[in-house]
């Protein structure tokens, strides 16, 4: 069955007749477009798209699709209308916490789906750095939190009054400058082939750090870099200009504004879980039918795979 989500993508790139046009309309990233768009044409098992320099444009198959997906957006349209009268998400504030990755590569496709059904809705957005996001689901500040949790770490306490949905499950990943013996392979890495490495360092006293780094030190790796605080866009603009090899999370890879390479590592002993944070003694529709567009979107295809 094709995802709802990724036949929208490919109607925006026939209308846009580009990739980077569609993807400012949906709001998304162009990678992140691309990646959805390469997940539809696997799903089809044939070509979608041929990319040329002035942009994209649709292959017969494509456009059969393309006509098809029109049909049943349509439909998805009406039935979340429908819905909406149903379930009274005619009016109202939805209070949203993220932090910078999923603020970025997840949230923008989802709020675009919710405003698109429910435009009545208004909508603000906060940043917390995790797990900030679950103390101010807590403390009623907003009403869903996009939060994580590293593998391997110290489980963080949740407040009774919060549940987590996982949203996403990735793997972390070995990041290298473009040509470094390490990413010239696509076979996974032992952790013992980092030793001597030098390590740009993800904050290795931040709580949710703290193990991951310790294991690559661990493993033989050499801290050459210190970043105090998590910002992955920092450390892959300094593993892309030669000064180390970092560990992040595959969508932070996938997505990085500078070229890196990236290698997967062995044992799947690193890893990162997003979630949502709400609270489970309320009643809230609209936070309900979000919810329920994240699972759509990020659930199916993040468990297992791939701040």
């Amino acid at each position: 069955m094709y995802d709802p989500t990724r036949l929208a993508a490919l109607v925006a790139v026939a209308e846009a007749g580009s990739i980077t046009r569609a993807a400012d309309r949906l709001g998304y990233t162009p990678p992140a477009l691309s990646q959805q768009l390469a997940k539809l044409e696997r799903e089809a098992g044939t070509a979608l798209l041929v990319r040329h320099h002035r942009g994209a444009r649709l292959t017969e198959a494509g456009e059969v699709l393309v006509a098809h997906a029109r049909r049943v957006l349509d439909e998805l349209e009406r039935a979340r209308h429908e819905l909406a009268r149903l379930t009274g998400l005619s009016g109202g504030v939805l209070r949203l916490g993220t932090f910078p990755t999923a603020g970025v590569h997840l949230l923008p496709p989802a709020l675009t789906a919710f405003r698109r059904a429910h435009p009545d809705v208004r909508l603000s957005v906060a940043d917390y750095d995790p797990p900030a996001g679950v103390t101010a689901v807590a403390a009623g500040e907003v009403d869903l939190a996009l939060t994580h949790t590293y593998r391997p770490a110290e489980p963080t306490p949740v407040p009774a009054s919060v549940r987590l949905e996982p949203v996403l499950v990735e793997e972390l990943v070995l990041v290298t400058a473009p040509g470094h013996a390490l990413g010239s392979v696509s076979s996974r890495l032992p952790l013992a082939e980092l030793a001597g490495q030098p390590l740009i360092s993800m904050a290795p006293h931040h709580p949710a750090r703290r193990e991951i780094e310790a294991l690559l030190t661990g493993a033989g790796a050499t801290p050459a870099l210190l970043v105090p605080t998590p910002g992955y866009a920092v450390v892959c603009a300094l593993v892309s200009a030669g000064l180390g090899v970092a560990v992040v999370p595959e969508m932070v890879a996938r997505t990085a504004t500078t070229p890196v390479g990236m290698r997967p590592l062995e044992g799947g002993r690193l890893g990162r879980t997003i979630s949502v944070a709400y609270r489970a003694d309320e009643t809230n529709p609209a936070a309900d039918v979000f919810r329920a567009l994240l699972r759509g979107a990020f659930g199916r295809a993040g468990r297992g795979t791939a701040g």
